[in-house]
């Protein structure tokens, strides 16, 4: 089983995370056409190699020209903004009273419009295109508990500002193509103190990074760092990509990548992003064979509202959730919702079950799991490139193409999924 790694231990943002899996060989290619399928004018992004106190890595940024003033924004992500000009660099409250009218705010469905074109460009897999709309939605649920309003009604202020959704999209695409569905987070270091803010001084960490880090179970541990470590973007990623929370007893690193930060905490600023194999290699490893099985019966639920419960259960970080018909008391029928999960996970989704369905009771039940090891592979057909889910056990070998894929190529040429499906047969017997 492999795995992505990111290691918090110099906290996360949006930047550093695109320039991690960047130097994990994720496709410079694909990000430079989802970024383009955005049709943002006036936006481009810079990659160079960098160091942040003699320790070498990748630097991201995203820099906005602004056509009403001869001059460029290139923002530092999260709450804290940096306004950088052609001659100087000035400091956050300057940039808010001198330029705050460019600074879009946006609602998240206005958000999601903007994601959908590059979708709809034929730039981004619906998988990434669905990470990136969870990111946002994450951090807007945290944004609307901390400012009190309902999600709706949430202006994205720095989140929303075209670099970060550049960042949040990149952090999707580049995921998606390096195709590791298995992210391990442990921990995140947080800095302490207090952070100048649109809404003023805040204490560290910030309220959006507080209930991210609540709602998804991310354990923070803080330091004598003086500064904000972990932005809510950087949060929200964490709390979208992570499966599980603890590392296999041993592992082999097959690769690694640094995103440098902009930040200067006094010493090295760095997002360490692994492909990482369990040293075993077993397929049903510690980390991974023990899950739980959350069983509730329901009869007074409608459709509408059970399909709602099943998105609130996969946010929550279920691995997988069904609906068996079934008949109850006095011969009602219902039906039982059955929700698979990892032990770090349960609370949320004990959670989301309570608040999203009627039932005020369910069954959590241990069980074992064995999987065949799990690998993302391209091929290439007449039709375009589909990806293949490639399953491996002993002698034992399964390969499933990406029905969006096929999807997708099908609509696009015009012809029945079946064409792509026997296209992509060619290519892999």
């Amino acid at each position: 089983m492999k795995y992505l790694y990111l290691d918090g231990s110099c906290g996360i943002s949006g930047d550093m995370t695109v320039a991690a899996l960047l130097g994990l060989g994720a496709s410079r290619e694909k990000l430079d056409a989802a970024i383009a399928g955005l049709s943002l004018e006036g936006v481009h992004v810079h990659v160079e190699n960098s160091k942040s106190y003699s320790i070498a890595g990748l630097s991201f940024a995203v820099h906005v020209h602004d056509h009403d003033a001869d001059h460029v924004h290139s923002h530092e992500e999260g709450y804290v903004e940096h306004c950088e000009t052609k001659d100087d660099r000035r400091k956050t409250k300057e940039c808010h009273e001198g330029h705050h009218h460019h600074h879009e705010h946006r609602h998240l469905s206005e958000v999601y419009e903007i994601l959908d074109r590059a979708a709809n460009a034929g730039a981004v897999t619906p998988r990434a295109l669905e990470t990136a709309k969870k990111i946002f939605r994450i951090i807007a649920e945290a944004e609307a508990k901390a400012h009190g309003v309902p999600v709706e009604e949430v202006h994205f202020h720095e989140v929303g500002a075209v670099d970060s959704i550049v960042d949040i999209l990149a952090v999707a695409v580049l995921a998606d193509d390096l195709g590791i569905e298995n992210c391990i987070v442990t921990r995140l270091n947080e800095g302490s103190g207090f952070v100048e803010t649109q809404h003023g001084q805040l204490p560290i960490p910030v309220p959006a990074v507080a209930h991210i880090a609540e709602a998804a179970g991310i354990a923070l541990h803080i330091t004598e760092t003086k500064g904000e470590m972990v932005t809510p973007t950087g949060a929200g990623i964490v709390a979208a990509l992570r499966t599980q929370e603890t590392l296999p007893a041993g592992y082999k690193i097959l690769k690694s990548g640094l995103g440098l930060g902009k930040r200067d905490f006094g010493r090295a600023n760095f997002l360490r992003a692994q492909i990482i194999e369990d040293a075993a290699g077993a397929s049903n490893g510690p980390a991974d064979c023990c899950v739980f099985i959350l069983e509730a019966n329901i009869d007074d639920s409608t459709p509408e509202e059970l399909g709602y419960a099943m998105d609130k259960l996969f946010e929550a970080g279920a691995r997988d959730v069904h609906f068996t018909p079934c008949f109850m008391k006095k011969n009602r029928p219902g039906i039982i919702l059955r929700a698979i999960a990892d032990a770090e996970h349960l609370p949320a989704i004990e959670t989301a079950l309570f608040t999203h369905t009627s039932t005020v009771g369910y069954r959590r039940i241990p069980v074992e799991r064995n999987c065949m090891s799990r690998s993302i592979f391209e091929v290439e057909t007449e039709y375009g490139k589909v990806r293949i889910k490639k399953s491996v056990l002993d002698n034992i070998e399964k390969n499933k193409p990406e029905f969006d894929d096929l999807k997708a190529l099908a609509e696009k040429a015009g012809v029945p999924v079946r064409e792509i499906q026997k296209a992509v047969e060619k290519k892999i017997c």
